[in-house]
C-alpha cells in the first residue's frame, strides 16, 4: 500500500486543496486561460469553477495529482534557473525554437492536455538546471 493510499480522507483532501491552490496560482502567473487550465489539469469546466471557489471539495484522480506534481516541479525548476520573477513566470509563454517545441511556447505544448506533453516539457526544463539545453 502506497503512502497516498494510507492517508486519511481528511488529510488527502487537505493535500489536494493545497496542491490545487498552488497550481492555480502558478498557472495564473503563467498567463493561462481557464480553458488552458482545464485541459492541462484534465478537469471539466464545472469542476474548474467549483475547485476555484472551494479547492477543499476537489476529488482528484491519480492522473490529476501527478499533473499537479509536474506543474509544481516545472515551477521549481524555473525558480532555480532564473532569479528574475519576470523570467520565472514569463518563460512558459515564450516561443521556443528547440526541437521539441518547434516554435511553440511550453505553455502551448502543455495546453494540449496530453500527459506526455507535460512530462516532456518538465524533462526539457529540468535539463536547463544543469545547463545542458
Amino acid at each position: 500500500m502506497s503512502n497516498a493510499q494510507k492517508l486519511e480522507p481528511v488529510e488527502k483532501s487537505r493535500i489536494q486543496s493545497v496542491g490545487l491552490k498552488t497550481v492555480f496560482t502558478i498557472l495564473d502567473r503563467w498567463g493561462c486561460t481557464p480553458e488552458q487550465i482545464q485541459k492541462i489539469l484534465q478537469i471539466s469546466r464545472p469542476a474548474y469553477y467549483k475547485y476555484r471557489k472551494r479547492p477543499e471539495q476537489a476529488n482528484l484522480t491519480h492522473d490529476q495529482i501527478e499533473r499537479l506534481s509536474y506543474l509544481v516541479n516545472i515551477h521549481g525548476c524555473l525558480r532555480m534557473i532564473f532569479e528574475n520573477p519576470r523570467n520565472v513566470y514569463g518563460f512558459m509563454a515564450l516561443k521556443n525554437d528547440n526541437p521539441y517545441f518547434n516554435g511553440k511556447s511550453p505553455l502551448e505544448v502543455i495546453s494540449t492536455g496530453q500527459f506526455a506533453a507535460l512530462y516532456e516539457t518538465f524533462k526539457r526544463i529540468d535539463v536547463l538546471r544543469g545547463g545542458l539545453w
